[in-house]
C-alpha cells in the first residue's frame, strides 16, 4: 500500500512538473541581404504565463547551445532570457525554448567578462586581497572616484572593453586589444610590462572632461553639464555573463540644468553582448521628460577626421596619447575609431565639433532614451585599420541598428 501510495505521490509530482514546465518555438528571421553576426535574441520572461523561471535550456537543430537569465531589477526572479546566433543573409532559424520553475541556470564558458574593485594600494602587501564589489552608493558629496580600481566597473568580451567613471562626469572609457580574449581579470585595465610584452591589450583613449565614448549628461541651453548635482549616485553589475555584461549608473534627483524643470532620477544601463564590439545605452527616466535636453557626443581626438550622417550617426579616426602628458612614459599614441548612433527622432541639435567633442543635444523622449556606441582599436589584429574602413563600417552597423531581426 505504501509503494502505491509513493507511486502515486511521485506520478502527481511529475504531472505538475510537466505541466508548470513550458516548451516553445521561437523563430528567427533576417529579412536584409546581408548575413549578421552575433544577433541578440531577448525574450522577456513576463510574457510566458507568469510562471517563475528557475532555470533555462535553448536549443537549435537538435544542439544545446548557451543562453543566459538575468535578474535586472534584484528582486530575485529572472526577468530576462538571452542567446545568441548568427543569421544568413535573408535567413530563418527556429530555436527550441524550455523554461523551467526548479533547478538553477545552466553552466556555460564565459564569453564577457566584468568587475568592480575597491582599491588596495593603501595596505600592506602581506594583506592585500581583491575587493571585488557588485554595487557602491554614495550621496551628493562623495566622490569614490579614487577609492575604485580602474575608477569604476570595467566590462569586456573577446573583442573591446569599456569602464565607467565613478564620478560627476560618468564618462565611457575604452581598452583596445591586439588579438581576441579575455583580458580584463588579469590586466584589471593596467596591463604591466610583461603583459604588454606578451601582446595584452591597453587603455587606448584620454578621455579627461569630454564626453569620451557617449557619456550622457545635462544641457543648460548653451553647453553640456556634467552630473554634479545628484542626491544619491550608484553603479553597479547588474550582469556578468555567460553572454552579456550589465552595468546600470543610476542617479537619483538629478539636477540636469534644464531650466525651470524638477529633478530627475535616471538609470542608464549599458549592455555589451558576445561578439559584438558595441555597447546598448538604455536610460529609463522615473518619468515622461518630452521637455527636457540632454547632451552626448564622442570625443574629437586629436587630428581626427569626422564622418556624420546628420541623422544620428557620428563617428572620427584619430590618433593622440592614451593618458595625460605627465602620465605618457611607457605608452604610445594610440589610433581609434569612435563612433555613436542616436535615433533620429531624438537629435535635437549636431552642434559643430569644438576642441573636446563632436557634440549633440537629444531630446524628444518619453521615460525613456535608447542609443549605441561603438569603437575600434588599430591595433586590433581583427579590425580597421583607416578612417575609410572605419567609416564604412559604421555605415553598416547604423544599418543593422535600423533593420535589426524580427523574433517570432
Amino acid at each position: 500500500m505504501k509503494k502505491e501510495l509513493m507511486s502515486l505521490l511521485l506520478l502527481a509530482a511529475v504531472g505538475q512538473t510537466a505541466v508548470a514546465q513550458k516548451t516553445f518555438s521561437v523563430n528567427v528571421t533576417n529579412k536584409a541581404k546581408t548575413e549578421r553576426k552575433a544577433v541578440p535574441v531577448v525574450l522577456q520572461l513576463k510574457n510566458y504565463g507568469g510562471m517563475e523561471v528557475r532555470s533555462a535550456v535553448v536549443t537549435c537543430d537538435g544542439k544545446e547551445i548557451p543562453s543566459q537569465l538575468d535578474d535586472l531589477d534584484g528582486d530575485g526572479t529572472f526577468d530576462e532570457l538571452c542567446f545568441m546566433t548568427d543569421m544568413e543573409k535573408k535567413g530563418r532559424r527556429t530555436f527550441s525554448v524550455e523554461l523551467l520553475p526548479t533547478g538553477k541556470p545552466r553552466e556555460y564558458a564565459p564569453q564577457v567578462y566584468a568587475e568592480m574593485m575597491m582599491s588596495n594600494k593603501k595596505i600592506k602587501s602581506s594583506n592585500k586581497q581583491d575587493l571585488y564589489i557588485s554595487s557602491l552608493t554614495v550621496d551628493n558629496g562623495t566622490n569614490p572616484y579614487w577609492m575604485l580600481h580602474h575608477h569604476g566597473p570595467a566590462f569586456e568580451n573577446d573583442m573591446v572593453a569599456y569602464r565607467i567613471y565613478f564620478d560627476h562626469r560618468q564618462t565611457v572609457d575604452t581598452y583596445g586589444k591586439y588579438r581576441k580574449g579575455l583580458e580584463i581579470k588579469d590586466t584589471q585595465f593596467y596591463p604591466d610590462k610583461d603583459q604588454k610584452a606578451a601582446g595584452y591589450g591597453d587603455d587606448v583613449l584620454w578621455v579627461g572632461e569630454t564626453f569620451g565614448l557617449g557619456a550622457l549628461r545635462g544641457w543648460d541651453g548653451t553647453a553640456p553639464q556634467m552630473l554634479k548635482d545628484v542626491d544619491h549616485r550608484t553603479l553597479r553589475i547588474v550582469s556578468r555573463g555567460p553572454l552579456r555584461t550589465i552595468v546600470e549608473v543610476i542617479d537619483e534627483g538629478w539636477n540636469t540644468m534644464n531650466a525651470g524643470r524638477e529633478k530627475i532620477d535616471m538609470a542608464a544601463r549599458y549592455t555589451l553582448y558576445a561578439g559584438r564590439r558595441d555597447c546598448f545605452v538604455d536610460v529609463k527616466f522615473n518619468k515622461t521628460v518630452p521637455d527636457y535636453q540632454f547632451a552626448t557626443g564622442i570625443i574629437n581626438v586629436k587630428n581626427s577626421e569626422e564622418m556624420s550622417d546628420k541623422k544620428g550617426l557620428r563617428g572620427c579616426w584619430g590618433t593622440d596619447w592614451p593618458v595625460s602628458e605627465k602620465d605618457s612614459a611607457g605608452h604610445k599614441r594610440e589610433t581609434v575609431g569612435l563612433g555613436i548612433c542616436i535615433p533620429a527622432k531624438n537629435v535635437v541639435s549636431e552642434l559643430p565639433a569644438n576642441k573636446d567633442n563632436y557634440p549633440f543635444v537629444i531630446g524628444n523622449a518619453t521615460d525613456e532614451l535608447h542609443y549605441n556606441i561603438t569603437f575600434g582599436s588599430d591595433n586590433e589584429e581583427f579590425g580597421y585599420h583607416s578612417a575609410k574602413e572605419w567609416f564604412e563600417y559604421l555605415k553598416e552597423w547604423k544599418e543593422e541598428l535600423n533593420n535589426p531581426v524580427v523574433i517570432e
